[in-house]
């Protein structure tokens, strides 16, 4: 039972990739040389973020089936996943390992710090493709709040090639000697 509630409890952690996927400042593409990559802009200093893995659920029953693969929390359902600062609270939330998919049911909240938040009747998470799936109560909307963080471009620099600079001495017209060849 621990080890079925320890995959629950690591694909609740909704990442920031299901709100946005976005590219680390002055990162190379995949296969580009390391001297294309730019610098980042300077930016105070975040700390380095740690991976535990730890993740808490408090409900009021939780329960495994080993043959179905299912595992399922129920009654006041409170998911906390530090990892990913993400808190969750549902009526019922449950893993279907077989089918790698998570389901929280009856007035779901999904908030993540920073801004981002989810209501909705029932989120399906599909963790194979990191999709999400919210369901509105009957006759409602589901209702996000999305904060988007805007990628800091560097700054301009100004290219200086050699091919738009003058050169050094203009040539004088044909036929005509130059200035420091005239006595």
């Amino acid at each position: 039972m621990p080890r079925s509630l320890a995959l629950l409890a690591a694909v609740l952690g909704f990442t920031p990739s299901v709100f946005a996927q976005v590219n680390a400042p002055g990162a190379a593409p995949a296969g580009a040389p390391a001297s294309a990559a730019t610098p980042a802009p300077a930016t105070p200093a975040q700390p380095a973020r740690v991976s535990t893995g730890l993740v808490t659920i408090e409900s009021d029953l939780q329960r495994a089936d080993q043959l179905t693969g299912v595992v399922t929390a129920t009654g006041n359902v409170r998911i906390v996943y530090p990892d990913e600062r993400v808190v969750a609270t549902a009526r019922q939330a449950q893993y279907f390992s077989k089918e790698n998919r998570v389901v929280l049911s009856g007035d779901v909240d999904i908030v993540q710090e920073g801004g981002n938040l989810i209501r909705a009747e029932r989120v399906v998470y599909l963790v194979d493709g990191e999709r999400l799936i919210a369901i509105p109560p009957e006759g409602q909307q589901v209702f996000s709040r999305l904060k988007i963080q805007q990628q800091q471009t560097p700054p301009a620099t100004a290219a200086t090639p050699a091919a738009a600079s003058p050169p050094a001495s203009t040539p004088a017209p044909t036929g005509q000697a130059s200035p420091a060849a005239q006595p």
